[in-house]
């Protein structure tokens, strides 16, 4: 290891200008960017739907950055909350406890055990102001503790005017993203700092404005404000169809589940507008996101894999596997065969991206947004 040059007589090295700095805010302010710092994501929370957490990041699989702000933002119905539930169920097997804001009231104690959270390390808190739910945060940041802070959700959180004042909604317009503005400046750098991670869930509500042109191309927003927006590391934006074929059902024509369409609107560790799909199941004895399911739709644009008729050939290591697509799950349950597409969808989602193989437009969200 080289040894580091000395400063100038009357200068000082970088090494020495940190100590400075740290000394005189009491705190680790200073860090060398090259060993550990706080702005450095070092694990991701997987979100239940690999495809999804290929997207996330360039170069490599990713998921929900730890120590960061997030927003899962949707529509009715596309599983906000079941989507949060899995990654807090992911989040206690990496030995992150979880604290879950629920505004809703709609938060189901057997659902929870059934998608795998152990209750015993699941702090339930209702939200019942704005106010309340950051400064609740804020002392739970001194704890200690890793923790995965979850907001379910922010449009339906009121603020402490809203509870005291008339249903005129004039009467406190603008309250919420104010409050929100100044939480975020407070909580964004201790939340780095304590390698804890803020999970907002919100809703797409419909962009009502004058300007015809911005409203073809930004059908949605999502409330809380401005500074919301620019404290998110990683926002993603949940839809799904109505047409009748987007419906999962059961043998007897049960409804059963539905598609969703993921967009990352922001994404500070890769490239905004990029997509994917997949089945969510709210009913019958199943529940939760369909993941393995839909790693076939993420590989179909992949030279490795060949159709022919109703039989696909996966060609992986110079073996060829052949299968028809309703065996697909089937055939998962064999580790080599379930390796090997995973080879296939890290080369074919993450590294193609990466290397900037093939249309671009294969990537990307289209230009104008399909009828939801």
């Amino acid at each position: 290891m080289a040894t580091p040059k000395k400063a100038k007589a009357g200068k000082l090295n970088m090494a020495e200008m940190r100590k400075l700095i740290n000394k005189k805010a009491g705190i680790n302010v200073a860090h060398d960017l090259s060993l550990d710092n706080p702005t450095a994501v070092t694990e991701w929370i997987p979100t239940g739907a690999r495809w999804l957490d290929s997207i996330i990041c360039r170069g490599k699989l990713g998921g929900i950055p730890v120590g960061k702000v997030t927003e899962i933002a949707g529509l009715e119905s596309t599983g906000k909350s079941y989507m949060a539930a899995q990654i807090a169920a992911n989040a206690q097997k990496m030995g992150i406890d979880v604290v879950y804001f629920d505004s809703e009231s709609a938060t189901d104690p057997i659902f929870l055990q059934r998608i795998g959270i152990d209750l015993d390390r699941f702090l339930y808190i209702q939200a019942t102001s704005v106010e309340e739910v950051l400064e609740y945060i804020e002392e739970l940041l001194g704890s200690g503790n890793k923790l995965l802070f979850i907001w379910d959700s922010l449009a339906l959180t009121p603020s402490k005017k809203d509870l005291e004042g008339d249903f005129n909604p004039q009467s406190s317009m603008a309250v919420k993203p104010r409050i929100l503005s100044k939480g975020m400046a407070k909580l964004t750098v201790p939340l780095a700092n304590a390698q804890c991670t803020f999970l907002v869930l919100n809703q797409l509500k419909t962009n009502i404005t004058m300007n015809i042109s911005e409203a073809m191309t930004t059908p949605w927003f999502t409330p809380g404000g401005k500074a919301m927006i620019y404290a998110y590391s990683l926002r993603i934006w949940l839809t799904g169809r109505k047409a009748k074929a987007s419906f999962v059902e059961d043998d007897k024509g049960y409804r059963i589940g539905s598609e969703v369409k993921a967009k990352l609107e922001k994404s500070r560790f890769g490239t905004a507008g990029r997509r994917c799909n997949y089945k969510i199941l709210w009913a019958g004895d199943k529940i939760g996101i369909q993941d393995e399911e839909s790693w076939l739709d993420a590989i179909k644009g992949s030279d490795a894999l060949t159709t022919a008729g109703a039989w696909y050939t996966l060609n992986s290591k110079g073996k060829e596997i052949k299968f028809q697509g309703k065996q697909w799950v089937e055939k998962l349950q064999d580790p080599e065969f379930k390796q090997a597409v995973l080879d296939v969808m890290d080369e074919e989602v993450i590294m193609r991206f990466e290397k900037r193989e093939g249309n671009a437009k294969e990537f990307y969200d289209p230009d104008v947004e399909e009828e939801t």
